[in-house]
């Protein structure tokens, strides 16, 4: 039995209030203890320096499992969106899936909630958790028919699985690549109006309640979103929502000059929305922060906007803009560990996201202050489409550890 104690670190524990100097003890791939802790004679010693040690990233919500950049941004574990070139929705697919990521990352796939993802018949989703699927999803879309959706929830419901889903109500959204204000109107971008989040949002809310089901909301991005949340929430309903950090630090504005690398989905909403989505975060609403990991070419980028593939590589990204929120005082450093960790291993159901007895031993050591500049044409993505090129932002992964190894 290999025993490792990690010494002389500043511990950025979920379920503490404060970052706090303390040492964690590995036996093997899971955590034996942390905190104050005595050092068994035994034990290897690990020296991180004075750098914040804090759980592994596990990102809720991914489109494309990637190696170089999970690695730079500090992601131990990956939750695999649907969508891929042949939908999840097939045990075998999900087997294959979640090998695709050994051995430097684990890979939990969303299975997918109705065959080919077309929102019309169920799929086998008793024997894709069997394979390994950690929850359910609806990928991209949303199920417009209430009846398929009901019917999703009491299944998952009845498997203990959370049902992850998009909301934006296709019948209003349609085919627009933006959010109706003034910048879409200027650039004669086809729109729709923010309140399609809500809608769709509302009547998910009614069918989590009639059937008892955890729902995810894998992104929300307006007030009227979050304001369904806090009272779905405050209800007592299994309800729990994350977000990208394009959302808190980028309004619609940013695709001024059709910049498809600003071009997502949902889209960019108002600067007044951008700011609700900040006090979501801050009061509690916001239960994940996902980098939405979308890398995509400039076959799919570099295209008129309208005809431009949504999504962002935005792995790199996460840590480092989502530690803007620590300094600008929204939250502490463990309460985001408990955004981009703990919440997305709760709603999964693994034991990972956290230094508890027992947990599985996946660690990052970060540099906080650490300065670099994003640059789109030198990340370790597949792809580098970022809004945020040449940006400056502070925090750098500088060691990853996965289940007791370093990487």
């Amino acid at each position: 039995m290999t025993k490792l104690a990690i010494t002389n670190g500043k511990l950025a524990d979920p379920s503490g209030k404060d970052l706090t100097p303390g040492i964690i003890l590995i036996e093997d791939d899971r955590i034996l203890a942390s905190g104050d802790v005595a050092i068994p004679q035994d034990a290897e010693t690990i020296d991180a320096n004075g750098l914040v040690v804090a759980p592994g990233l596990i990102d809720l919500g991914v489109f494309a499992t990637d190696k170089p950049a999970f690695h730079f941004g500090g992601i131990t574990r990956a939750a695999l969106m649907p969508d891929q070139s042949s939908p999840l929705d097939d045990a075998g697919l999900i087997r294959q899936a979640t090998r695709a990521g050994k051995p430097d990352f684990w890979v939990h796939p969303i299975a997918a909630a109705t065959r080919g993802l077309k929102g019309a018949e169920l799929a086998e989703i008793g024997m894709m958790q069997a394979a390994g699927a950690k929850a359910v999803g609806t990928g991209r879309q949303w199920i417009a028919d209430s009846g398929v959706m009901m019917r999703v929830l009491s299944y998952a419901s009845g498997l203990g699985l959370t049902v992850i889903t998009h909301a934006e109500d296709s019948g209003l959204a349609g085919k627009a690549v933006a959010t109706s204000g003034e910048t879409a109107t200027r650039l004669g971008l086809p729109h729709a109006p923010a309140c399609a989040e809500a809608m769709a949002i509302a009547r998910d809310i009614m069918l989590a309640r009639a059937t008892g089901a955890a729902i995810h909301f894998r992104l929300v991005t307006t007030k009227a979103g979050f304001d369904l949340i806090r009272a779905a929430k405050a209800e007592g309903l299994k309800v729990t929502c994350g977000i990208s950090p394009a959302y808190l630090f980028l309004a619609d504005n940013a695709v001024t000059d059709f910049r498809t690398f600003a071009r997502l989905s949902p889209p960019l909403r108002s600067e007044d929305d951008r700011k609700a989505s900040i006090a979501a975060v801050a009061d509690g609403t916001v239960d994940v922060i996902t980098s939405s990991h979308d890398p995509r070419g400039p076959e799919d980028k570099r295209l008129p906007f309208a005809d431009a593939a949504p999504g962002m590589a935005g792995a790199e990204t996460l840590l480092a803009l989502s530690l803007n929120l620590v300094r600008d005082g929204h939250v502490s450093l463990n309460r985001l560990m408990t955004l981009l960790s703990a919440n997305p291993a709760r709603i999964l159901g693994v034991d990972a996201g956290g230094f508890a007895p027992g947990s599985a031993a996946d660690l990052i050591f970060i540099d906080p202050d650490a300065p670099w500049i994003v640059d789109s044409e030198r990340m370790a993505a597949q792809a580098g489409n970022t809004p945020f090129h040449r940006v400056p932002v502070q925090g750098r992964v500088r060691r990853i550890m996965k289940g007791g190894n370093f990487l």
